[in-house]
Parts: structure tokens; sequence; C-alpha cells
């Protein structure tokens, strides 16, 4: 079928390309023309400079694809194609928008007679190849309708219509909100190993790939991180700096007014937060007390002092503390 993609970034681009190698016909379109003329060498890509071209080259009922980042420029990008897009056309929202954003626009757009899908779309970079996980969410007419799309971008039963308005997007939050966790988990698990006294002998690559044949932790996640153990096997090119793109903070958010104890995904948030910082004032706090109560040594700002994890670790495998009392 006919459609078209607006944004052709990481995973817009490599959708475009999934969708012409599938058979159907793509008109591309990115706020910068460098990436539209990328894009139409592929065979089956169109390329359009204005989202007047872009409308005007598909046919009714027009499918607008959006892979743009969520907020502003999505809402932009909607309040202009609403002027232009007839009524029974059709807009998919494939970023990573609030889902409350999606109920609001559905709305807005079912005044102009446009029907409005959330897609929650997973699949990062390997999903050209190997295709995106999809969870859909709006009219189920509209759904049915993009459905030959979402079955060539999707590997087999990889994409789901979750239900009305906001749904897709909702269920892809919470994908993204477990997979904090499940980082978290591995990084956690691989810095053991890392301080253990065996890691002198340890082969970090050679244990995630044994771990990723039999063992019930095996995953996808875990195969890429053999792969990042290849190209380093220190990871010492890579700081420990870590972003998060917004759908576990609304996870978080959505479990307390619900009333959802999500204490392992609060933690691998927080400690993303965590990670972008230097000197925590927190963690200062905490040095400046034990040393008060305790007299225990503490750094100054510019030199590092020695862990005291091995004596720690000799008090609790013989049942002493040797803390003074508080």
């Amino acid at each position: 079928m006919k459609l078209a993609v607006i944004g052709l970034g990481r995973m817009g681009l490599n959708m475009a390309l999934r969708l012409a190698r599938g058979g159907h016909s793509v008109t591309a379109y990115n706020r910068t023309p460098e990436k539209t003329k990328e894009a139409q060498k592929e065979k089956g890509i169109q390329g359009a400079y204005s989202l007047k071209e872009l409308i005007d080259s598909l046919d009714a009922p027009r499918v607008v694809w959006l892979m743009l980042p969520a907020g502003e420029v999505s809402q932009n990008h909607i309040d202009e194609l609403k002027l232009i897009l007839k009524a029974g056309d059709i807009i998919v929202d494939g970023g990573n928008s609030h889902y409350k954003g999606d109920i609001t626009r559905a709305e807005e757009l079912k005044k102009y007679g446009i029907m409005y899908v959330d897609a929650g779309v997973s699949g990062g970079v390997w999903g050209l190849n190997y295709g995106y996980g999809i969870t859909a969410g709006g009219a189920e007419e509209a759904f049915k309708i993009i459905e030959p799309v979402l079955k060539t971008l999707a590997p087999e039963k990889g994409y789901l219509y979750c239900g009305a308005a906001g749904a897709g997007h909702y269920v892809k939050m919470v994908h993204n909100a477990i997979e904090y966790g499940m980082m978290e988990a591995y990084a956690e698990g691989f810095q053991i190993l890392k301080a253990s006294p065996y890691s002198d002998n340890f082969d970090l690559k050679k244990i995630a790939g044994a771990w990723n044949h039999g063992s019930v932790i095996r995953s996808w996640m875990l195969g890429l991180l053999e792969n990042a153990f290849e190209k380093d096997k220190g990871l010492s090119a890579i700081q420990g700096y870590v972003q998060d793109s917004g759908e576990a903070r609304w996870a978080l958010k959505e479990a307390v007014d619900s009333g959802v104890a999500a204490d392992v995904i609060a933690a691998s948030l927080f400690k993303r937060f965590n990670s972008r910082q230097k000197d925590v004032f927190a963690n200062k706090i905490t040095a400046a007390l034990r040393n008060e109560f305790g007299g225990h040594e503490t750094a100054k700002a510019d030199e590092q002092i020695k862990t005291d994890s091995a004596s720690a670790g000799s008090a609790k495998h013989s049942g002493r503390n040797d803390e003074k009392p508080r």
C-alpha cells in the first residue's frame, strides 16, 4: 500500500526501508532534506520536500506515519497535517508520546474526520533486519486499514491492537520501564563479577554467551551485551552516563497513582539519575554523618579514598559489626 513516513532518524529511515523492501510504496519526508535524499535512493521510496507535496503523493485514505521526537515537534507536524489531510485519512504516531496526549489528539483529529493511531514501536537499530514490535491503540477501523503495514514492519506475532486511543503507547511505556529494570539487573550482576576475586580470569563476553545458551536469564539483550564486550572488553571507551527517554518516569507516576509497588523500576531510574552527577551532594551528607558519629575516614574533594569494603566483608562473615553505636 501507499503511505508516508515523516522523520528519518535512526528508526524512521530503517522503517521506511523495510516497508519499501516489503513491497509498499513509501513517500519519505524529513525536516532536513539530506535525509530525504538518502532515503529516496532506495527503490520504492519517493522523496517529498514539503508536507503538501507529501500528502499530494498519496491516495485516499492517506496514511501518514510519524517517527518524530515526542512533544512539540510531533504536535507541530500534526497541527499542520490536520489542515491538509481529508476526512477518512489516518495519522500514526510511532514516537514515544505520552498516552494522555494521544487521547487529546484523537479527540481533536476526530473533529476533522481524521483517524489517529498511537503505535508503540520497539526494535531499535536492529529493526530493519529483524522487525519491530508494535503495540497499537486508537480507532480499530484505522488499525485494520494499516494492518498490512504492521505485518511488514513486525516479525511474526510481533504486533498487537491494544484498544482505544493511548493504549498502544501505554503498553510501550510499561515495556520501556521493564527494560530499565532488566538493564540494571544485568549491569549490577556484571559489576559484581568484575569486582570479584576471580575477575582477572573472568571473560565477561564468554560469561554473557554461556548464560545466553540455556540459562533462565538468557535474552536478546544479553546477546547485545556480549556484542558490546566483543567490541570493547572492559568497556573502557564508554562513560557511565545514562540518559532516560521519559517512559520510566511516566510508568512510575502511573504506579504511584494506581498504588502499585514498582521498586525495581524506581531503583533503575534513580540509578540513571545518579550516573549523570559528579560528587553527589547527598553522598557528601552520608560521608559527613559517618565521620561525625563513627569517626569514619572521609576523602577530600580532590582525592580518592581506599575503600573499606574488605573490612566490611570480613566483619560480615565473622558475624561482627565493628561500627560504633549510632
